[in-house]
């Protein structure tokens, strides 16, 4: 998978992200552990970058890009994107595209440490423990 990022992307990017970080690509429509909506209403139609200090084995699939930044997706995220994606940032706003046409014209950029990630994790522990003792 293939992304080009605009100059004004990168530099919003590079202003608010640590150097090192691994960005992950993933819907923000209650679907994963990363995602700050609390439903589904908006499946496919919302996503966001999460900026790691660490790797998440879920997200294996290079988004290679013009930027040099380590940028990665999942199966599931990768369902809803197709050929020439681009970020740009667009009225403030950081905005995703492709040949479909403008996929989320408000990208959200969420950051976690390791220690907040790992918190992350055992409170998704926790809530699947739950559903299958329920």
């Amino acid at each position: 998978m293939e992304m080009t990022i605009k100059d004004a992307a990168k530099a919003y990017l590079d202003a608010n992200v640590q150097p090192g970080s691994i960005l992950l690509l993933t819907t923000d429509d209650g679907s994963n552990r990363y995602s700050t909506v609390g439903g589904t209403c908006a499946i496919g139609d919302k996503f966001q970058f999460v900026a790691l200090t660490a790797d998440d084995p879920d997200y294996d699939i290079a988004v290679t890009n013009n930027a040099g930044l380590t940028i990665k997706t999942n199966a599931d995220t990768q369902l809803y994107l197709s050929n020439g994606l681009i970020l740009d940032r667009v009225f403030n706003q950081l905005s995703l595209r492709d040949d479909s046409g403008v996929l989320d014209s408000a990208v959200g950029l969420v950051t976690y440490t390791a220690e907040e990630k790992s918190k992350l994790d055992l409170k998704q522990e926790m809530q699947t423990l739950g559903t299958r003792i329920c």
